[in-house]
């Protein structure tokens, strides 16, 4: 996974292009981040790159999410360093509110408590964007699955957002009646995580740490999302072969 930001979903707009375009965009404040932890294949077994977003204040944070980002005193470390022992380094900051890895396919070349800001996406065109969809709780099969639902006329029993039968019809021939794995039915809707693919950057705003995404983004205004380079390679078709040329007959 290529290196990313952490951010939040501001709101929707629409700019105009130089031809007068409506563009529909979304409006999205990343960074900046700060590196708080290189991993590597030789210790944990994958590259990745740890990011924090947001400060969290100190009255609210616990011990270990303050000792994460900054050495703190302790038997434990006073031990470690009268062994000898070299203690890994720290960001040096704030507690962070939100914290995310992103891995990555070689060793990273980031350093531990670097900032990092909006202008890694300056020459990026695309972008992929995780997000956490609006959490509508338990909801029927109309709302969750788009059912039509049955009919609402004069005289008809008011059962207007069942689902409908449910088992399949028991024969002779091995059909038990029994509801089959995988039907749509209500249950909990929305609250999960979502990655939108290949969104075009439209503009970036390095003063504000803004990044405009043609189209949406999942989740609510404010809600966290992860921006990264888009994964999602357009393949160019090959060219059909040339076909044989025909030999000249004979005269």
């Amino acid at each position: 996974m290529p290196l990313g930001l952490l951010g939040r979903k501001v709101g929707m707009t629409q700019i105009f292009g130089e031809n007068g375009e409506a563009i529909p965009v979304t409006v999205l404040q990343v960074g900046p981040c700060t590196v708080l932890q290189i991993r590597n294949k030789e210790k944990d077994g994958y590259d990745a790159v740890q990011l924090g977003y947001l400060d969290k204040p100190r009255r609210k944070a616990t011990r270990p999410e303050s000792g994460h980002v900054a050495r703190l005193d302790s038997k434990r470390t006073r031990a470690r360093l009268a062994a000898g022992e070299t203690l890994p380094p720290k960001a040096n900051c704030e507690p962070k509110r939100y914290i995310r890895e992103f891995r990555l396919k070689e060793p990273a070349t980031q350093q531990v408590g670097q900032t990092l800001t909006v202008e890694i996406f300056e020459n990026v065109k695309n972008v992929d964007v995780v997000g956490w969809t609006k959490g509508r709780g338990r909801a029927g099969v109309m709302k969750r699955w788009g059912f039509s639902g049955l009919g609402a006329s004069h005289g008809v029993k008011k059962h207007h957002r069942a689902p409908g039968s449910l088992g399949g019809h028991a024969t002779d021939r091995g059909n038990s009646g029994k509801i089959k794995k995988g039907k749509r039915m209500g249950g909990h809707y929305g609250n999960e995580r979502v990655t939108v693919k290949n969104l075009q950057v439209v503009g970036i705003d390095k003063d504000d740490h803004l990044i405009l995404v043609r189209g949406a983004v999942p989740g609510y205004n404010t809600g966290l999302v992860m921006v990264m380079p888009t994964k999602k390679v357009r393949k160019i078709p090959k060219a059909p072969p040339t076909p044989p040329k025909k030999k000249a007959a004979a005269k």
